[in-house]
């Protein structure tokens, strides 16, 4: 599911009008949408007061034809005209059924606009869509104003495409931008729909088929994780297999306080159906791991001080990656100088198998300048937004106001996959191509839930998938995963270990679930 940017969207519908495919079959085919989708969030709408705000452009012609077919199908709809329409026939449609229609500017003081409004379950906004980026004043606002106070009342909002005042590209906010509880976005999904503080205020996010072909967005680079590509990516499991077949991950991870992000990111490659994982850390560490991690065999490296991995485990190491098609890097190291040295000379060899990297591994090489230029080995780098600010130089504030744009920039520059991770993770090659995670779950914010998921991603990389699709197939997983998790114990309270027994269920159920 491709995602695309307001010019991409008008230039789509531009060629879609080439084609034979006008305007108004999209507004038709959209409104049509809309309404579907609107009495399942909203039913039974035989029951339901709706009141529609329509705006000048496209999306309050949407808006009309929507309105006229939850009229069809039994809900008492009324509309609310913020901007005149002349010679508009949807608008002459709705009028030739009998729907209240009230004009903003024959609404002295909006006191029509206060009668519809209070006795409305729902309101659907399609004020502006994708074409208004200036501020919102005027009725305009006076409107939004009053919708977003009766919302905690308990009303019922409804963006048609996209809140009004959310800007499609960035996620900015007009101060009179909607807290909508759900968006119908047209055709595809607009970048500023996975933006914060756009995210927020667009609610729980639907995309409605208003019949654009798929072959025009072809050349479109961004796109959306959905649950079709992940059941066509995941890794075959043949019959005859050993765990040869599922491939072998080194695990490099864990000090002495840190040990628990070794036993997650172990767990993770091994959920996902990783074959063999080994785990490479401190000599006086591996007694203690081999209780919790029974199926994980180990190499136990020199130690610098009790804990602690020494600079001259490189060597041990490097005799074995021969052996392994993945190795992991990075959780749960720790920042001392002994970790340092340690990982600032394994990253200097240049034979390494495909590399995955997180955590304190990336907070050491952020002290190496241009880290990019010295490691020249396939890698994943899997930064939350303060170690991508400490790799880059960029501040959080930047990164987060610009993720997709950032993680792409930044792939292409150090020529590497880049998992930004956050709500809405984002996925980025070195070529350009840009995949951006639906889930958004705050009950992933806790410790250790990062380690799962660079272990996931790292088992998935060695069972032969592609660096891009082993990231982007762990981080759906992941998220999946903690919806299941938050669906059964809520948001607060989640820990890292409940996401483990889930991800085996999470791929059993892509499997059986129908194309």
């Amino acid at each position: 599911m491709k995602i695309v940017t307001s010019e991409q969207m008008r230039r789509i519908e531009e060629e879609c009008a080439r084609t034979g495919l006008p305007t108004s079959v999209l507004m038709e085919n959209a409104g049509k949408a809309v309404a579907e989708e609107a009495r399942r969030i909203l039913s039974p709408v035989d029951q339901q007061h709706i009141l529609f705000l329509i705006g000048p452009g496209n999306n309050g012609g949407d808006g009309l034809v929507a309105a006229r077919h939850l009229h069809d199908r039994g809900a008492r709809v009324s509309l609310y005209l913020c901007a005149q329409r002349t010679n508009d026939p949807n608008l002459e449609l709705v009028q030739q059924r009998g729907l209240t229609c009230v004009e903003a500017a024959q609404d002295e003081n909006l006191k029509k606009f206060d009668e519809l409004l209070s006795s409305a379950s729902g309101v659907i906004d399609a004020l502006l869509g994708t074409g208004k980026v200036r501020p919102l004043q005027g009725t305009f606002q006076q409107v939004l104003d009053r919708v977003s106070r009766a919302r905690k009342t308990g009303l019922r909002i409804i963006a048609l495409d996209l809140p009004s005042g959310l800007n499609a590209d960035t996620g900015a906010v007009d101060p009179a931008c909607l807290h909508a509880d759900n968006t119908i976005t047209l055709g595809l999904p607009k970048p500023g729909l996975f933006n914060f503080p756009g995210a927020e205020r667009a609610g729980k996010v639907t995309i409605a088929d208003i019949g654009i072909p798929g072959y025009l967005a072809d050349s479109i680079t961004t796109e959306l994780i959905t649950d079709e590509w992940a059941r066509t990516a995941l890794p075959e499991r043949p019959l005859n297999a050993n765990k040869g077949t599922f491939g072998k991950v080194l695990v490099v991870a864990g000090s002495i306080n840190y040990i628990g992000a070794a036993y997650l990111a172990c767990s993770g490659a091994m959920r996902v159906g990783a074959g063999l994982v080994t785990l490479a850390t401190a000599a006086s560490l591996q007694p203690i791991l081999a209780t919790k991690l029974t199926e994980t065999t180990y190499l136990p490296l020199p130690e610098s001080q009790p804990g602690i991995i020494s600079p001259q485990a490189v060597e041990l190491i490097h005799q074995h990656l021969s052996d392994y098609n993945v190795l992991l890097l990075g959780c749960g190291l720790g920042q001392s100088q002994s970790a340092i040295d340690f990982v600032s000379s394994l990253l200097a060899k240049t034979d390494l198998p495909p590399l995955v990297i997180d955590a304190d591994a990336l907070n050491i090489m952020a002290k190496i300048p241009k880290w990019w230029q010295q490691l020249t080995n396939d890698a994943i780098l899997t930064p939350h937004p303060g170690e991508m600010a400490r790799l880059s130089g960029l501040s959080v504030e930047e990164i987060q106001s610009n993720r997709a744009g950032v993680a792409k920039k930044l792939a292409s520059e150090w020529r590497k996959t880049i998992v930004l991770k956050g709500a809405y993770t984002v996925i980025a090659t070195p070529e350009g191509q840009t995949r951006i995670s639906p889930a958004a779950n705050p009950g992933l914010a806790s410790a250790g839930t990062g380690d799962v998921l660079t272990g996931a991603i790292a088992g998935l990389a060695a069972q032969g998938l592609s660096l891009f699709d082993a990231a982007t197939l762990g981080v759906y997983l992941h998220g999946k995963a903690g919806e299941i998790v938050r669906d059964r114990l809520g948001d607060t309270g989640m820990i890292a270990t409940d996401l483990l027994p889930v991800l085996p269920l999470v791929i059993k159920q892509l499997k059986e679930s129908p194309s």
